[in-house]
């Protein structure tokens, strides 16, 4: 029997219309399969059986011991159908039949792979872990963002809208959520590279100042506000959001920033926020969430180890308890995690558009890496693994008004 065909049977006996090819010339599946997973070596193998999850495979994906032919997104789904925590006596058999025991013998993880030293969430490795994943290179976002620079969930107004029309939707969503109205004064933490900032400026005449750890953003940011002729409202400052001097402010916005927060800061983060909040003020919350509480990120997870280092999740309950034992009253939340897929599945299809100057940019790895996570982050939102929830907090008045219309207004 040929290493293809034990691979087969750890697959349940069927690959669902994938091909496996291996180094040794076996093969299954059909012949005529749209998707062809090619194991280039031992190495592959031995990746896959000294990690736990999903970080061997994409140890053996990123170092290019593991190609796809066809579509990445097919193949990851036959993938997830793995259970590659096998009992040791079959376990012992398998890698017997794959290439005995020097498998067990772990290969040098890709360069790409990253873990961080230094006190969990403190801000000199909050630093390293946000400048590891967004100061890859502007150019590189630009290809895979679009025009928008937008580089959290759209929202898409139909099925057919475009990825810019979706990504304006989200900021305008955000923006009516919050009730902006000219004059009014918002901050916007993990700005990125200053979309909201921007639209709440140019499209509500806001003042708006955006906190980014990533200079490469806010130097993108900036130099984009004074080409839009903003620089009257709108300002992007490379800080901890921890360092914001300024309070008072009448909304804050926070857009795929609690992801990277950490769980046992949630507290102080909500506290912080909300001490920077006139009375009547609004929060939003807009972040990757799982579907229960007792839900998270593990850290043999390849998201963790080669995307987003540090980076923690929850399930909505608790982002909503946090912010109410914080003092702000919840008037709305919705999940929309089909709108994640859609945008992670545009993101993918600009990647691929620009795949040769993505790999002169930034390296063969890193584009394998960011193919990869695009892939399975979209699967993951279709299958609900993971979702995206926005959360919608008050700070009262001391009578108890919310200044908050009888029924949503957005």
């Amino acid at each position: 029997m040929g290493r293809a065909e034990t691979l087969e049977r750890i697959l349940g006996g069927s690959t669902d219309g994938v091909a496996i090819s291996l180094f040794d010339g076996s093969r299954v599946g059909p012949t005529d399969a749209p998707v062809t997973i090619h194991v280039r070596s031992d190495k592959a193998l031995a990746y896959i059986a000294t990690a736990a999850g999903d970080l061997g495979l994409a140890r053996a994906y990123v170092a290019g011991e593991i190609d796809v032919e066809g579509d990445l997104y097919t193949a990851l789904k036959t993938l997830a159908t793995i259970d590659f925590d096998v009992p040791l006596r079959e376990r012992i058999r398998v890698l017997r039949e794959l290439g005995g025991f020097k498998l067990l013998r772990r290969p040098p993880a890709p360069e790409q792979e990253v873990r961080l030293s230094g006190r969990l969430h403190s801000k000199a490795r909050d630093q390293k872990a946000i400048s590891h994943h967004y100061d890859v290179s502007n150019k590189f976002y630009e290809w895979i963002l679009g025009p928008s620079m937008a580089y959290t969930c759209a929202v898409y107004p139909s099925a057919t809208s475009t990825l810019e029309e979706a990504q304006f939707e989200k900021f305008d969503l955000v923006a009516r959520k919050l009730g902006l109205r000219p004059g009014m004064r918002l901050l916007d933490v993990g700005c990125g590279w200053g979309g909201m900032v921007m639209h709440a400026a140019q499209h509500y005449g806001v003042r708006a100042l955006g906190v980014t750890l990533s200079r490469r953003q806010a130097e993108w940011a900036q130099k984009a506000i004074a080409e839009a002729g903003l620089t009257e409202l709108a300002e992007v400052r490379h800080l901890d959001y921890r360092d914001v001097a300024e309070t008072d402010f009448d909304a804050i916005s926070s857009i795929g920033l609690t992801e990277h927060i950490g769980l046992s800061q949630l507290d102080s983060y909500f506290r912080f926020l909300v001490g920077k909040m006139r009375p009547g003020a609004r929060l939003l919350n807009h972040c990757i969430t799982v579907p229960a509480t007792t839900d998270g990120v593990k850290d043999d997870w390849f998201i963790r180890r080669y995307v987003f280092p540090d980076g923690e999740l929850t399930g909505v309950g608790r982002i909503v308890s946090a912010m109410q034992d914080r003092g702000l009253e919840i008037r709305h939340a919705e999940d929309l995690r089909e709108h994640y897929a859609l945008t992670t599945k545009a993101w993918s299809e600009n990647l691929d558009a620009h795949w040769d100057d993505a790999v002169a940019e930034v390296g063969m790895g890193t584009a394998r890496v960011w193919k990869l996570y695009l892939a399975g982050v979209s699967l993951g939102f279709t299958q609900n693994k993971v979702q995206l929830h926005q959360v919608l907090g008050v700070k009262l008045h001391s009578s108890g008004s919310a200044d908050f219309p009888l029924r949503p207004d957005w």
